[in-house]
């Protein structure tokens, strides 16, 4: 099978691209990245989605299955630009998909699509709106691209569309929102709260993404694994220090004196936890997690 990755260059990527082409798969992979030490065998482009280039690569190309995980958060990529990645890339995917006669297409969202609020159910179910966008405006572009792929399942039903809506990965890529809390020595915690947080160790979250090209669901699918675990616990099971604060003072911190500049927003997620019911997944694809909770934090603390 003819696989095009978008966004081949980042942590998961590349560990996706490696699994594809161990298995016999034909990948091909464009970013604005490099990856100078790709395996032999992996052909990268190193095009930004939007400009003409990368739709060159669609026309040569002509891939069976496009991986969309190009998109990126204001955690990674702060300001305007990420706006445009996200719209703009995902818009780009979509019509090339189309123009060119791809078959099946790959989204790769996140599971903080339906925001963090304190009335938010227990467990947030696929057919749920996104909430809470009025405290975190920063994913706003990310639910635009999330809906607009969404709606690639009636526009285009000819072509199978998987939208995944993946929780928090960690691994040695060191790479993603939860690697990003984990980065200094101490986590800071709003005072009085400790969220639970979903996340699957990074081979997992390959899996499942194989799992997704293989077996091709057609719809919107949550993908989680282990179950959630309080942050605080997150934090000392990998060598960190908690830093509860009042959120007036972490507010202010924001940025300064060796704290990580968080989006207002961002209070939000370490207040109230969200957390997803992965059953459709499971049942369409089989997946299963292999490493559990506390062997995921056990490595990401060996790193």
């Amino acid at each position: 099978m003819k696989v095009l990755i978008m966004g081949i260059a980042g942590g998961l990527g590349r560990q996706l691209a490696v699994s594809l082409l161990q298995a016999g798969h034909d990948v091909t992979g464009i970013d604005r990245r490099s990856w100078g030490d790709a395996p032999k065998g992996i052909e990268l482009h190193e095009v930004d989605l939007r400009k003409r280039g990368a739709e060159d690569v669609f026309r040569k190309k002509r891939p069976d299955c496009v991986v969309h995980m190009a998109t990126v958060t204001s955690l990674t990529d702060p300001g305007e630009a990420h706006y445009r990645i996200n719209l703009g890339g995902t818009r780009a995917v979509f019509e090339h998909a189309a123009t060119y006669g791809v078959g099946h297409v790959v989204f790769v969202g996140r599971h903080t699509f339906y925001g963090a609020a304190a009335d938010s159910p227990l467990y947030h179910l696929e057919e749920e709106p996104p909430m809470a966008l009025e405290s975190f405006p920063e994913l706003s572009d990310l639910v635009a691209a999330d809906l607009l792929a969404s709606t690639a399942l009636w526009r285009q039903p000819t072509q199978t569309t998987t939208v995944l809506r993946m929780v928090y990965t960690l691994g040695p890529s060191r790479m993603g929102t939860l690697a990003s809390f984990l980065r200094g020595t101490r986590v800071p915690l709003v005072m009085g709260y400790d969220p639970l947080f979903q996340f699957l160790y990074e081979a997992d979250a390959v899996a499942a993404l194989k799992l997704s090209i293989e077996k091709r669901p057609r719809g919107v699918f949550n993908v989680a694994g282990p179950a959630p675990v309080p942050l605080s616990t997150i934090a000392t099971q990998t060598g960190r220090k908690t830093l509860p604060m009042p959120e007036a003072l972490l507010t202010r911190l924001s940025g300064r004196f060796g704290f990580p500049r968080l989006p207002r927003g961002v209070l939000e997620h370490l207040k109230f936890p969200v957390v997803v019911d992965p059953k459709a997944f499971v049942a369409a694809t089989g997946f299963k997690a292999e490493v559990d909770e506390v062997e995921t934090l056990r490595r990401y603390r060996a790193l």
